[in-house]
């Protein structure tokens, strides 16, 4: 049941589904699958706080949630206002080469993002109780759930990264850039508004 609430939340449109697909299509399922290891990190963080009673951090780190978020939203925007301001006719073409720098920064990308997203802990800590008891949770119990945490991000979002690669090949690149524009800039917005 977890599985199936995680690979559906998941799958819903977001400003990680909107980072991992610019990201792929762009820099090459490489930077996707970067994103998605990010965004697993973030995840995984707030798991742990749950699981561990630590949801009280967030409430006094609240500021530093806050900036964090303003952070991964301006950075949000910032892409896509590059991408739909950018006179660039030329196509879009994904850079084959996987360079150290990109990778870091989509992983970065993510996990910011991630830990930008406070409806996450908020998510966690409530859904964590249905499925173990959080005053004594077993070893076997957080790797249970860690794993399937793992296991379903990680699928979902590969598979947007690869869809995000399959249809730059297939589209008007211009109209493509313009829309993953809309998308981050519409991703960035919403951080901001949820703030």
């Amino acid at each position: 049941m977890l599985f199936g609430i995680m690979i559906t939340l998941a799958a819903l449109p977001s400003a990680s589904v909107a980072l991992v697909i610019a990201r792929s299509a762009t820099l090459g399922i490489a930077n996707g699958i970067a994103v998605t290891a990010g965004i697993i990190l973030g995840d995984l963080v707030f798991i742990l706080l749950a699981v561990f009673g630590l949801t009280l951090v967030a409430d006094v780190m609240g500021s530093l949630f806050l900036v964090v978020k303003y952070v991964g939203a301006a950075y949000l925007l910032w892409l896509g206002y590059s991408l739909i301001t950018s006179e660039n006719t030329a196509t879009i073409k994904i850079d084959k080469k996987i360079k150290k720098q990109n990778l870091a920064t989509s992983l970065l990308a993510g996990f910011v993002l991630t830990l930008g997203d406070i409806k996450a802990i908020v998510f966690y800590a409530s859904l964590l109780p249905a499925f173990i008891n959080l005053s004594t949770p077993s070893t076997s119990d957080i790797l249970i759930i860690i794993s399937v945490m793992i296991v379903s991000l990680a699928s979902v979002k590969t598979l947007y990264a690869f869809s995000a690669t399959k249809i730059i090949a297939i589209t008007d690149n211009n109209a493509y850039q313009k829309t993953v524009g809309g998308l981050l800039l519409g991703a960035g917005g919403y951080l901001i508004v949820k703030a």
